[in-house]
């Protein structure tokens, strides 16, 4: 292969492995995790990780028992509920148990129709998938009653708003007045402060602890690239974890410092537990033992001492909600919450993702809309990148203008490979040319394709935000397809694949590439020639499945080289004829 050509070859090869590698085969690294095993007692009664203190008492696991109820059937739903009711959050939670299992974000709808019914995050034990969260303490003393999912408690209000917080009370008979006091924010963040004063005359042992749990394995994307199932943060470290991870045996974490959180994540939602972050806790994911699937994420603080006539609390926080990047980033500056912005999944290209995400957003509220933020956003990148494409675009054209002196050489020399290399050569340094610089702007668009292609497909804010036209979703592929000639014929083309439902924006995204070719020097191999040619119609059918945003970038992007390099061609051009 001729050495003015092998290096530009090389770099459209590497483009195409890596995107479509990216697409297909790529698998984010999963943190590694410690896996200790759990005794089946523990798992078959639902037991959270026990704390450092706790395991040093034998009677902490045996009270965890009663505490958290011994029997896998679900509670009955059957007990006054006190409405939430905020400007994000509907829902109600049950004062029997005091779970936390019914939300739902009215800021977010299905899909795209008016009719559409609106997100609900959290569901009751009533529901075919319940999904809950649940808080509580764990006694050393199997002898004391302490509320469990069964418990009734009294309320003082049957509303929970952001001006309205709900204290509920349980007094178990026996010396311990049990106060759980909630408060809801105008967001996603819901505070629990548990309070328990003794009148007995022996002390005890108490240890806090909050659960998440999910009835049913749910139905994820599938891509690798985005990571959806229990996820946490612990010693400041992000611990993801798959559905079936769970199946094969617990998961403990024991921690070293104070801190951390853990939840469910889906693509766009999140369900977490914040507890004291001044203080150290344990945390754990598992899937339970029964007759149907259930997971459950939790922590286990340390033990706190009881006397008689004193008050303990703990204070911790429930995050059910949109992963909204401004809010989420808001929460762990005021919070103090470690890495709490990952729970939304920047990928490897973190370090470029999430500044993408802020400029893009800024750009979104000065323009009004996220297309022409994106447009915007390309422009940017195209100057902060400008001497570097100016100066690869300079030598393209200079190659492209040498192009017949080159055939010519080649056929002097067709016989002599070390003299071809040489003229070749002396031919560059003449004339300044660095023959491999064409590859540059292809390489640098790599980084910023993949960081783009993050902030669109895991940022809720991409979610249903249209552009114009026929895009009502930048975050989804083209709508449109060549099979029904966009449109114009009344049929559905759901049943061709995704790769072959070609929309306008995949075809405009391949002429732009199509005619930038055109102003590349051309290989003076056929074969060569033949793969270049097949390049734009390759690409053409592989962004046919990304979302249309991104597709819309590539084409804008291609735009500006064109008249970038035309214009820089056309100067070469005339400067080599005078």
């Amino acid at each position: 292969m001729n050495p003015d050509t092998r290096n530009m070859i090389a770099a459209a090869s590497l483009s195409m492995l890596v995107l479509v590698g990216w697409q297909l085969f790529f698998v984010e690294p999963e943190l590694e995790s410690q896996r200790d095993a759990y005794n089946a007692a523990q798992q078959a009664n639902d037991l959270p990780s026990a704390s450092p203190e706790a395991t040093s008492t034998t009677n902490a696991v045996s009270s965890a028992s009663s505490a958290l109820g011994t029997t896998v059937a679900r509670p009955v739903d059957d007990a006054k509920r006190i409405t939430i009711s905020t400007p994000l959050v509907s829902g109600s939670l049950t004062t029997k148990g005091a779970r936390i299992d019914d939300v739902t974000l009215t800021a977010y709808q299905e899909t795209l129709d008016d009719d559409s019914s609106n997100i609900t995050l959290l569901r009751k034990v009533s529901d075919s998938q319940p999904y809950f969260a649940e808080f509580g303490w764990i006694g050393d003393d199997s002898t004391i009653t302490l509320p469990n999912a069964d418990t009734i408690w009294s309320a003082s209000s049957e509303m929970l708003t952001t001006d309205n917080d709900v204290t509920l009370t349980y007094d178990n008979g026996e010396g311990l007045v049990f106060t759980r006091h909630l408060s809801i924010d105008d967001q996603y963040m819901i505070t629990v402060r548990d309070e328990v004063t003794s009148a007995q005359n022996d002390s005890l042992r108490l240890l806090p602890y909050g659960l998440i749990r999910r009835f049913g394995t749910p139905e994820t994307t599938g891509i690798y690239i985005l990571h959806e199932g229990p996820i946490g943060v612990v010693d400041t470290t992000l611990k993801e974890e798959g559905y079936d991870d769970l199946r094969d045996g617990p998961i403990e974490y024991q921690t070293e410092e104070n801190g951390g959180w853990i939840g469910f994540t889906d693509k766009y939602w999140l369900t977490a537990l914040v507890p004291d972050q001044s203080q150290k806790v344990n945390f754990s994911m598992r899937a339970l033992a029964g007759n149907e699937d259930r997971y459950q994420t939790d922590y286990l603080g340390a033990a706190m001492v009881l006397n008689k006539g004193e008050t303990i609390s703990y204070e911790t926080r429930f995050f059910a909600g949109a992963k909204v990047l401004t809010m989420i980033d808001a929460y762990s500056e005021e919070l103090n919450i470690a890495n709490f912005d990952l729970a939304i999944d920047f990928g490897w290209f973190y370090f470029m993702t999430k500044p993408f995400f802020y400029a893009i957003n800024w750009l979104n509220s000065l323009l009004g809309n996220f297309g022409l933020a994106i447009l915007a956003f390309t422009v940017v990148i195209r100057l902060a990148l400008y001497p570097l494409a100016n100066k690869s675009f300079r030598s393209m054209a200079k190659m492209r203008a040498l192009s017949p002196k080159l055939t010519k050489m080649r056929e002097q020399h067709k016989d002599d490979r070390q003299k071809l290399n040489q003229e070749m050569m002396a031919l560059y340094k003449s004339e300044k040319v660095n023959p491999a610089a064409g590859c540059l702007p292809i390489l640098l668009q790599i980084p910023v394709f993949f960081a783009l292609y993050k902030v669109l497909y895991v940022s809720i804010e991409m979610r249903q935000a249209p552009f114009f036209g026929w895009i009502k979703d930048l975050s989804e592929v083209d709508p449109t397809s060549l099979f029904n000639l966009f449109g114009l014929l009344p049929y559905s083309t759901s049943l061709v694949p995704d790769f072959l439902n070609i929309g306008v924006w995949p075809i405009l995204m391949g002429l732009s590439m199509f005619v930038q070719q055109r102003l590349n020097p051309p290989p003076p191999d056929p074969v060569q020639a033949k793969i270049f040619q097949w390049m734009p119609v390759f690409f053409t059918f592989l962004l046919a499945t990304f979302p249309a945003g991104l597709v819309i970038y590539w084409t804008w992007n291609n735009a500006l080289s064109i008249i970038q390099q035309w214009w820089i061609t056309r100067q070469i051009d005339k400067s080599m004829k005078s």
